[in-house]
């Protein structure tokens, strides 16, 4: 059996898609796929154009968000950016929706910033991006999506696609993934969240070695340091990401929302915060339906099936 990463690479077939972005069907190199109604899927001048920069499909209660531009090594436009911010916000606005898996086309996750398109574009305030009822996909700005993030990494992961695996909470990279942040050979900084998230997951001294140089560094690296969490063989990683997310999925939604937000809190806020909302987050899970699925569930050994109340 082909694996999904393998499939999609080829005709899709049989599974509803949708694009976020702007449309154009693929061949080999990448989806291909039919238009569909996606979140911001016109051109600035409202009429339909001709790329889907970004690829969405629900799988269940998992939202894929593809990365699909593999010609360009997958190198991020402000479209491209501003779609990604939408289908992040979809995720987190749609109450069916539990888990997002982020992936990319092609043979890379992404290149970086396609610094010609973004360059102009970044102000005082650095790059506004995130359309009304988005989120931004690094989460340093306004509000954070409140389902996990799993993602799947291949061949180049360089610069934005490093913080996009640091603001994810699960990371699964094929073993030729190469990482490198590169913003201090380019004479800026990184601006999605490296400073603050690197060092925090890999270790000071870990982190300094590959953000102060933009030297790049392998898989087996990046899991060493923790950044990524799983190895896998080249095209196998979409399919071990999917299975995480459809794990993750399976459990009761509000309980892993509350669990996700109060570690989340313990991080950004400290300790003494997390432990406040203990509480409250018990009291009102305990009084969910689904903590009355969970319970039936364990006492009558069946699997339970939660319906996120």
């Amino acid at each position: 059996m082909r694996s999904d990463a393998a499939r999609w690479q080829t005709a899709a077939t049989g599974l509803p898609r949708r694009a976020v972005g702007r449309t154009r069907s693929r061949g080999s190199a990448g989806a291909c796929v039919q238009p569909g109604a996606g979140v911001g899927g016109s051109d600035h001048n409202g009429g339909m154009t001709t790329e889907q920069l970004i690829l969405t499909e629900r799988r269940g209660h998992v939202l894929l968000i593809g990365l699909n531009r593999p010609e360009k090594r997958n190198a991020a436009t402000f479209d491209m950016l501003r779609s990604l911010a939408a289908a992040y916000g979809e995720l987190d606005a749609d109450p069916e929706l539990r888990v997002g898996v982020v992936w990319a086309v092609g043979d890379h996750f992404t290149g970086g910033l396609d610094l010609a398109d973004i360059g102009p574009r970044l102000g005082s305030d650095g790059l506004d991006f995130v359309p009304d009822g988005g989120i931004h996909p690094w989460q340093v700005e306004g509000r954070s999506v409140r389902k996990p993030i799993v993602m799947a990494t291949q061949g180049t992961c360089f610069t934005l696609g490093i913080e996009l695996a640091l603001a994810s909470d699960i990371v699964v990279a094929a073993t030729d993934t190469s990482f490198a942040q590169l913003e201090v050979s380019r004479g800026i900084l990184p601006f999605g969240g490296a400073t603050i998230r690197f060092p925090r997951a890999a270790g000071w001294g870990n982190a300094m070695r590959w953000i102060l140089t933009g030297d790049p560094f392998d898989a087996e690296e990046a899991h060493r340091i923790g950044l990524v969490q799983e190895l896998t063989q080249p095209g196998e990683q979409l399919d071990r990401a999917l299975e995480i997310a459809q794990r993750i999925a399976a459990q009761a939604p509000l309980a892993v929302q509350a669990t996700l937000a109060n570690a989340r809190a313990a991080v950004r806020e400290g300790d003494a915060a997390a432990e406040a909302d203990l509480g409250p987050a018990l009291a009102a899970l305990a009084a969910s339906e689904d903590a009355a699925i969970g319970m039936r569930a364990f006492a009558t050994r069946t699997t339970a099936d939660f319906v996120g109340r």
